[in-house]
């Protein structure tokens, strides 16, 4: 997959998973950048855990990028909140 489609997948599974976790966010920027960040995350777990990761632009491609940014951004505000 190309960088500039990971990038987009990011963009959204960073949207979507922002609004899963807290309807009162970083921000539209922290949770796009956690967002892309959970993408390759999410990619990773599903290939560790023996599933498919994200293997273009797929209609599971973006469940994988929302799973592993929502994980991304629910420790990173476990983190934040801790820290406070």
């Amino acid at each position: 997959m190309s960088l500039f489609a990971w990038i987009i997948l990011g963009l959204i599974a960073g949207y979507v998973a922002g609004k899963l976790v807290d309807s009162s966010s970083q921000g539209v920027v922290m949770d796009l950048l956690l967002g892309i960040a959970g993408a390759v995350i999410g990619g990773w777990l599903f290939n560790t855990f023996g599933m498919a990761g994200v293997t273009g632009l797929t209609i599971y491609s973006p469940i994988v990028a929302v799973a592993g940014a929502t994980i991304a951004l629910a420790a990173y505000h476990a983190l934040s909140r801790g820290l406070r």
